[in-house]
């Protein structure tokens, strides 16, 4: 079976995790701009909205490799590739800053 490409991007587990991690990127960019990268002794609501955001992805990721990768590889595997590489995106500033 193969998979058309509207269909493939159309899917939740193709465009969701994408979107969620530039959530989570501006939860981190709005923190930073509000309160700048200051330690804080207990973490804050915005550090909980990123951990939620990026583990809440994960499933889809895993659920779209899994489902797609074997029925439309070319497609998939760029999909796959922007999923990465918008997860890598939201995880920066953290890594940057120190804020983990």
């Amino acid at each position: 079976m193969t998979a058309r490409i509207p269909s493939l991007v159309e899917r939740l587990s193709a465009w969701l995790p994408p979107v969620m991690s530039i959530l989570a990127l501006a939860v981190v960019v709005l923190h930073l701009v509000a309160f700048g990268t200051a330690r804080e002794p207990d973490e804050g609501g915005a550090a909980h909205m990123w951990q939620l955001l990026m583990a809440g992805q994960l499933p889809f990721v895993a659920w779209h490799a899994v489902r797609w990768i074997p029925r439309a590889p070319a497609l998939s595997l760029k999909i796959f590739a922007v999923q990465i590489l918008a997860i890598l995106a939201a995880i920066a500033p953290v890594w940057w800053f120190g804020l983990g």
